[in-house]
């Protein structure tokens, strides 16, 4: 069996994904890749075509029947995370035209529970900060490397989602996970994770190499840049789901009204 394997264009997720595809972890699973936006996936995952995938942890909500989360993979922030920016100082984003990167997106989820009421206008994330230069919408709501370089843009931020987050729970940020297809049998789930875990220990620390790799995802970023980014979402979490981590998802679960299955292959 080949399994097909997906994650994000992102700096981060071609970081810990480097040892993999490269070689640099052995494993005698039979693997073929598949990079695509996270709101692609998600919704790519609903039907179910995805052996392993990133997956936001507001879509898993309503996929627990179909996957099971990797304790190797997820990406959490833990003092940052998706944020609001618009050109100028917004005293109320209610009722405001807002750009978000997907409604399955967990920033997406956040800015529900934070906001009473706005106007969703979904695009793709890398589309947003020109929506709100050009006054298409009031704000955007930024994840990836947005959340860091937004300024030169000269836009302002207006709502930390992390800040208000850690206000309700003080607890970290879970955003997005790896999550494997529960058709896959447990041997092969196991095996998978081993992998993961492995190419993650291998990109921490052999960094600039899984860098060089990563920069092609980098998207204008410089190389310090890129790879402070890289490691805020490959970090500790990320080798392995902490107890708060898990904690932190049932949390925001509850606050959002889900209650999946919080199934997790340790």
């Amino acid at each position: 069996m080949v399994m097909l394997v997906a994650h994000t264009p992102d700096v981060d997720d071609a970081f810990m994904f480097y040892a993999m595809i490269n070689g640099k972890v052995k494993t005698k699973l039979k693997l073929n890749y598949l990079i695509e936006d996270i709101e692609t996936l998600n919704k790519m995952a609903f039907e179910g075509k995805l052996d392993v995938t990133a997956l936001s942890a507001h879509a898993y909500a309503y996929l627990d029947d179909k996957y099971r989360i990797l304790s190797a993979g997820a990406s959490v922030g833990d003092g940052y995370g998706p944020i609001i920016v618009a050109k100028r100082r917004i005293e109320k984003l209610e009722n405001c035209k807002i750009a978000i990167p997907g409604k399955y997106t967990t920033a997406h989820l956040l800015l529900t529970l934070a906001l009473d009421k706005f106007k969703p206008v979904e695009m793709k994330f890398d589309k947003i900060i020109d929506a709100v230069m050009s006054e298409k919408v009031d704000a955007g709501l930024l994840i990836h490397e947005g959340q860091i370089t937004y300024e030169k843009y000269g836009l302002i931020k207006i709502l930390d989602l992390w800040e208000w987050w850690f206000e309700q729970t003080k607890l970290p940020l879970p955003l997005g996970l790896n999550v494997i297809n529960r058709k896959i049998s447990e041997s092969d789930q196991r095996k998978f994770l081993k992998v993961m875990r492995e190419s993650i220990k291998y990109a921490l620390e052999n960094s600039d190499e899984a860098l060089d790799y990563a920069m092609k995802y980098s998207r204008g970023l410089d190389r310090n840049l890129a790879k402070k980014f890289a490691l805020m979402y490959v970090n500790e979490y990320t080798y392995k789901m902490s107890p708060k981590v898990v904690k932190a998802l049932e949390k925001l679960y509850e606050m959002a009204g889900l209650e999946p299955k919080l199934d997790i292959l340790f």
